[in-house]
């Protein structure tokens, strides 16, 4: 599908062929020490989305800015819903339904990310994917490496439970442990990308990584008979699983496919909860 790049501060359009994930003009403010400017999103093309308005049936793969080659070397997607009926019963909730993303490939709904920026690599000719994360992004994109014999270059903070590394190990992705944090290790993988070539798939600095976090929106509308719940709940982190999430929604909305986005709700644990005190005291410092 035929897509454009839109900047979320200035709204400057790019229309590129090559791997893009910033805007030019508003990045080169960025000091690493307050919230990121010059972030993009893809806007796909209104003519091939007013398209898929008159299919019988639609899949993610029909959104999606990348082909994706042989899909079923890293089946990601097709997950079920789950009907807790004892939990909607205790709190009225007559019609709640689970998505279980845990069935992915590596158990987490961080694969759908990495197969939409595998696909982006191959198609660009790149066999090299560089990242940084403590966990599930990391074994994610390990995963989809070891599916399509891609290269893993995985950033660790060195404080970082092995545990939760194991799994990217047993993938064989290469994994470096950074002293330092979470960002710090982040932004060793965007210097690494740009010295040494490759794709980077970190989250939100990669647009790539919303639009393939988006397909669990256009799983929902066919598994419930073309339509969308009233109400979405979202577990959030740093909020990308939120946007996309939302995203998908808006492109199905955009081909005229539904008539309305859900009410999205963002949920914090309170040991990891930076939107919700950034929404409350108006500061997004941090």
């Amino acid at each position: 599908m035929r897509f454009t790049y839109e900047c979320c501060d200035c709204h400057s359009v790019y229309e590129t062929n090559e791997v893009f994930y910033q805007c030019p003009k508003c990045a080169k403010d960025n000091d690493g020490k307050s919230f990121p400017k010059g972030n993009v999103i893809v806007k796909l093309n209104s003519e091939d989305l007013k398209a898929l308005g008159s299919k019988e049936h639609v899949s993610m793969f029909d959104f999606f800015p990348y082909p994706v080659p042989t899909s079923e070397v890293y089946p990601v997607g097709g997950t079920p819903l789950a009907k807790p009926l004892r939990l909607g019963k205790k709190y009225g909730l007559a019609n709640l339904s689970c998505k279980l993303d845990s069935a992915l490939p590596s158990g987490s709904f961080k694969d759908r990310a990495s197969q939409l920026i595998a696909a982006q690599a191959i198609a660009h000719k790149q066999n090299k994917i560089a990242l940084a994360s403590t966990g599930n992004a990391g074994a994610a994109m390990s995963c989809a490496g070891a599916a399509y014999g891609l290269e893993i270059i995985l950033f660790v903070p060195a404080t970082a439970p092995v545990n939760k590394l194991m799994q990217s190990v047993l993938y064989g992705a290469t994994v470096v442990p950074v002293k330092g944090s979470y960002d710090d290790a982040f932004a060793l993988s965007i210097a690494y990308t740009k010295k040494f070539g490759g794709i980077n798939r970190n989250t939100a600095y990669n647009p790539m990584t919303i639009e393939g976090k988006k397909s669990i929106s256009i799983e929902l509308f066919e598994q419930l008979g073309r339509s969308v719940p009233d109400v979405v709940y979202v577990p959030v982190g740093d909020g990308c699983i939120y946007a996309g999430v939302y995203k998908g929604f808006y492109d199905l909305k955009q081909a005229g496919l539904i008539e309305k986005i859900p009410h999205i709700v963002c949920a914090q644990s309170k040991q990891s909860n930076a939107i919700s005190r950034a929404w409350k005291t108006g500061d997004f410092s941090n």
